[in-house]
């Protein structure tokens, strides 16, 4: 027996609006993607007049203005999401409107889960079918499981079954996401090739299936440091369309990115704009960018990496503290000592070799950079 469940298209993905009893939705954190940039992707929706796949809210390409940024017919800005190559998000739209499924690949802070969420936000109107991979998800959170007081009272039975993001996604034709999928042991990995080949989703306690139907794709996301952790299988990966998402190719457009994501953190966090921040967003990504290719931007000086990432996300991670220091423990105006502890504690993971990598490219490069006495300073303060 298959069983399709198709929603009609005025039938509501998933209700956002908060209980009478609960925050109101600018109270909340984080909001889901849908939620933070409606506005955008309800003016992309009515100057879309290209084809769109089944059960796309916009066509492929207004999913990459939208997460490329640009300027509509009507003036309507749309704010950059990733800041990268065009080519990579044309390939990955592209994929989602093929069968293939979408894995998204890049060291720690690329952005792949930003990205992620952001399509689906755009193809879907709902990110929030997701599966968050780590060394303890059960095959059920990739198939489905059972609500066990309904198992035990009557059996095995479709009341009784508790379906997941993913077997929502394929009976509704929308996008699910798996985030980290090479922290998944291998044996629940390889719950996805049946899903992802025939797309079929087997339910032999029922003798049923749930049928994927048009408008179904699959995200994931891995990082290149777990590489060996769970290796994907080479059936697995097959059925996957590989999109790498790189660092940034240049000091501008990490600052740009770093910027960016600071600025929407803040506001969310009533933090104050810190518009003489941007000399000490430079420096941290600066330091940042040396200590990874293990050679200053000039060229002229080789130093060691330390054994940490530092990516874009760290970065961002590193100012937003600095800012909130700057606003709750200073004047307001972010300066070299509100950043440098966090960039202590972002460059410095293991305190052994780590320490003794971060001094030397104190002493060697940051002591000897002009305009960056002040800098240097605090950086040692809170070294010693």
């Amino acid at each position: 027996m298959s069983v399709t469940a198709e929603p009609t298209s005025a039938e509501p993905r998933h209700d956002h609006s908060a209980p009478a009893n609960a925050p109101a939705s600018q109270e909340v954190l984080r909001p889901h993607a849908e939620d933070a940039f409606a506005q955008e992707l309800a003016a992309l929706a009515a100057h879309d007049d290209r084809p769109r796949p089944a059960r796309w809210k916009l066509s492929p390409w207004a999913v990459a203005t939208y997460l490329l940024g640009g300027t509509l017919p009507d003036g309507t800005a749309i704010t950059p999401k990733y800041v990268g190559p065009r080519r990579i998000v044309e390939v990955a739209v592209t994929t989602l409107a093929t069968d293939r499924a979408l894995l998204l690949l890049g060291v720690p802070g690329t952005a792949k889960t930003w990205v992620s969420e952001h399509l689906a936000a755009a193809v879907s109107g709902d990110s929030t079918l997701l599966v968050q991979g780590t060394a303890g998800t059960p095959e059920e959170a990739i198939r489905y499981g059972w609500n066990y007081a309904q198992l035990l009272a009557h059996g095995p039975s479709r009341a009784a079954l508790v379906p997941s993001p993913v077997m929502r996604a394929m009976a509704e034709g929308m996008t699910a996401r798996v985030e980290e999928l090479t922290r998944i042991p291998a044996d629940v990995q390889d719950s996805l090739i049946t899903i992802l080949s025939e797309k079929t989703l087997p339910i032999p306690e029922l003798g049923q299936e749930v049928q994927a139907v048009r408008g179904f794709s699959l995200i994931a996301t891995a990082n290149d440091r777990d590489r060996g952790v769970n290796e994907l299988s080479s059936a697995l990966r097959r059925r996957f369309n590989s999109v790498v998402l790189p660092l940034p190719e240049s000091v501008e457009a990490e600052v740009d990115i770093v910027a960016r994501r600071v600025d929407q953190i803040g506001r969310s966090l009533d933090l104050p704009a810190a518009p003489d921040g941007i000399d000490e967003i430079r420096r941290v990504v600066t330091v940042f960018r040396e200590l990874r290719a293990g050679i200053t931007s000039d060229g002229r000086t080789k130093v060691k990496s330390p054994s940490g990432t530092l990516s874009p996300a760290e970065a961002i991670s590193v100012v937003t503290n600095g800012l909130a220091l700057a606003t709750h423990f200073g004047d307001g105006v972010l300066r070299p000592a509100d950043v440098a502890a966090g960039l202590l504690g972002a460059v410095v993971r293991d305190p052994a070799a780590d320490r003794v990598v971060w001094q030397e490219y104190l002493e060697a490069v940051v002591r000897e950079r002009a305009g960056w006495t002040d800098f240097y300073r605090a950086c040692r303060e809170v070294s010693a």
